[in-house]
């Protein structure tokens, strides 16, 4: 299936600019990740690297340590955000849900790395976000009928945990 240029230019809007995870950007855009990833590689085989275009977007408002928390930051913000959309769609069963929630923990989890070095602080809201996906797994593995509950209950946690950590 064909997709218009303006569904391509918001999937890049989303990883570049919003700096969504691949995954997430081509959730947001309903396309498959193998579609985003292929446009994603086709474009930097033409000399437009979207990572490096990220990078330089997020290295264009301060220094190494203010582009780290904006990031974590922004981060968060987009976190918050996806849990929303995926607590409100009705459309997406609570398996893919979990797995969405799963893609988007390991973004997190990449993201706390790569600022861990220079933001110590983040290693409380990185062992909290260890411990929901800890729980993600388990309720997933033993408790599938309470997958619905869980995501409902995730959003409001969330905030939660982002007041205390984040």
């Amino acid at each position: 299936m064909a997709h218009s240029q303006e569904v391509r230019d918001k999937v890049y809007r989303l990883y570049v600019y919003e700096r969504q995870s691949l995954e997430i950007a081509a959730m947001m855009a309903e396309v498959a990740f193998s579609t985003a990833r292929r446009w994603k590689d086709s474009d930097r085989q033409k000399g437009n690297d979207w990572d490096k275009m990220r990078a330089a977007n997020q290295m264009a408002t301060g220094g190494l340590e203010d582009v780290s928390r904006a990031i974590l930051s922004g981060f968060l913000v987009q976190y918050q955000s996806t849990v929303d959309q995926l607590s409100l769609n009705e459309n997406i069963k609570p398996e893919q849900k979990v797995d969405m929630l799963a893609s988007l923990a390991d973004a997190f989890n990449k993201t706390v790395a790569a600022s861990r070095k220079v933001l110590p602080e983040t290693e409380q809201l990185a062992t909290a976000m260890g411990v929901i996906n800890l729980l993600a797994e388990f309720v997933q593995q033993h408790y599938p009928q309470h997958l619905t509950a869980f995501v409902e209950i995730l959003e409001p946690f969330g905030n939660e945990i982002q007041k205390k950590y984040g």
